[in-house]
């Protein structure tokens, strides 16, 4: 819990955080609170209206994990992706693991590795189903931008990941006025509207597609001195789409295969019958277990997630904690969320979470209750472990370039968060006293497409000077 605020904030840095938001673009509102090591406030704006914290939410996702998940330094036996032959068929399994790869040089926790243990053992395979079975098929969370559903940053979650449900297509330059190569693996159909433009001039390539529809569009323009331009598309049928890479490597090993299904759960809420079988995640499947992948710790994807702010890796973790107490859906994992709250002692009234990454937009925290968190977080056993998971300013991650040349070069160890007209950063703060400060900063509605990203940093450049 918080202790009682400071009455004399100015005295800290109030006055200069107000003078350096103020520089802001007209029409942002601002949620600012910062404290010292015994809980007192030496900045508080707005400090109990609740803003969409964009990736900040990763800071409870991830907190989450570590009070609800046991054994994340050990391999990740649980989540490993499997193989089954059920008759003539060969499923597929994905148990929840985010770093299934399909890479030519992949070296662990390869789509591979299970290929070689299938064709050593069949030379024929009806079909190959791809089960996501032990989550249900909720594949975005409430709140997300349709928008985003086609790139990389919205692309669906599933028990089943592979190359981070992403595909790629590179676009090379061709004649002037001609249209640029396209190269892909070819999942998807391409219509290539694209055209080579002359050299020197503009380089704007664009894609579009539909929800579920794997027609793509490729438009824009491509100089033709240009270097290759890659795209990063998002998944819709994620299971399919690992079910589809296997059968390729199948075949590339002689395996004869005839064609590629799916298996999906049905989504059940958290309200529904508990007793229902939709309710808890399905047992081990039937037949012949053929082989399973042990992927590596599970906390070295939550420094990931943290570092470079992963939304797929984050969604995924939330379902994750979601098969703890039920299903894997994200409202039995938002309930583990609540109890990490409550054993914080912050209001229920302080949050809302709709998802794990931040991208949805009904996601609402309060200053002082992401204040609250971090320290509840600082004093836990893993408190030191979750928070080297964090960018450091000016040195890596999504803080790499910012507080670089700065007295906080290496001295703030953040969260940060960003979404349309949306800004956040949260974390701590290694002050000019060489006190450690925790700090939660947003700005919502920020006009079109500005952000308030500096003026935030000036303000808390503010209040490590100041302190």
């Amino acid at each position: 819990m918080l202790a009682a605020p400071a009455t004399a904030q100015s005295a800290g840095g109030q006055r200069q955080v107000e003078a350096a938001i103020a520089q802001a673009p007209a029409g942002t509102r601002f949620g600012i609170v910062a404290v010292d090591e015994a809980g007192r406030e030496i900045v508080a704006i707005n400090p109990d209206q609740r803003f969409m914290p964009a990736s900040n939410t990763k800071i409870v996702t991830t907190a989450a994990a570590y009070a609800s998940l046991t054994g994340l330094d050990a391999p990740d036996l649980d989540g490993g992706a499997a193989v089954r032959r059920v008759g003539e068929d060969i499923l597929l399994i994905g148990r929840g693991d985010a770093r299934l790869s399909s890479a030519p040089d992949c070296v662990a926790n390869c789509l591979s590795q299970l290929a070689d243990a299938i064709a050593k053992k069949v030379s024929r395979v009806r079909h190959v189903i791809g089960d996501d079975t032990r989550f249900p098929d909720e594949r975005w969370s409430a709140g997300m931008s349709w928008n985003n559903i086609p790139t990389r940053y919205g692309t669906a979650i599933s028990a089943l990941t592979l190359d981070d449900n992403e595909a790629r297509i590179e676009v090379v330059p061709g004649a002037a006025g001609k249209p640029p190569v396209l190269t892909s693996i070819g999942y998807y159909t391409i219509v290539n509207d694209a055209v080579t433009g002359r050299a020197g001039g503009t380089t704007k390539i664009e894609f579009s597609r539909l929800p579920l529809d794997r027609t793509l569009r490729i438009s824009g323009v491509i100089a033709a001195d240009a270097k290759p331009q890659l795209l990063a598309l998002g998944i819709d049928d994620p299971a399919h789409y690992a079910a589809w890479r296997l059968m390729a490597l199948l075949r590339e090993r002689g395996v004869k295969v005839g064609d590629v299904r799916t298996r999906h759960r049905p989504y059940v809420t958290l309200t529904d019958d508990p007793a229902s079988p939709l309710a808890l995640a399905p047992e081990p499947q039937a037949g012949e277990a053929i082989a399973r992948l042990a992927p590596p710790p599970l906390a070295e994807d939550l420094r990931t997630i943290n570092k470079v702010s992963q939304n797929l890796h984050a969604e995924l973790l939330l379902r994750r904690l979601g098969l703890k107490d039920g299903s894997g859906s994200v409202a039995y994992g938002v309930a583990q969320i609540e109890k990490m709250f409550a054993a914080a002692g912050i209001a229920r009234t302080t949050w809302d979470f709709s998802d794990g990454s931040g991208m949805s937009s009904y996601n609402r925290i309060a200053p002082r209750g992401m204040i609250a968190l971090l320290r509840w977080i600082d004093a836990q056993p893993w408190g030191a472990a979750w928070r080297a998971t964090l960018p450091v300013g000016g040195v890596d991650g999504t803080l790499a370039r910012r507080f670089k040349g700065t007295p906080l070069e290496g001295k703030v160890f953040a969260k940060t968060g960003s979404l349309n007209q949306t800004n956040a950063l949260a974390g701590y703060l290694i002050a000019k006293s060489g006190r450690t400060l925790t700090f939660a900063a947003f700005a919502n509605d920020v006009p079109g497409d500005r952000s308030a990203t500096p003026q935030m940093d000036a303000a808390l450049l503010a209040v490590a000077v100041a302190n």
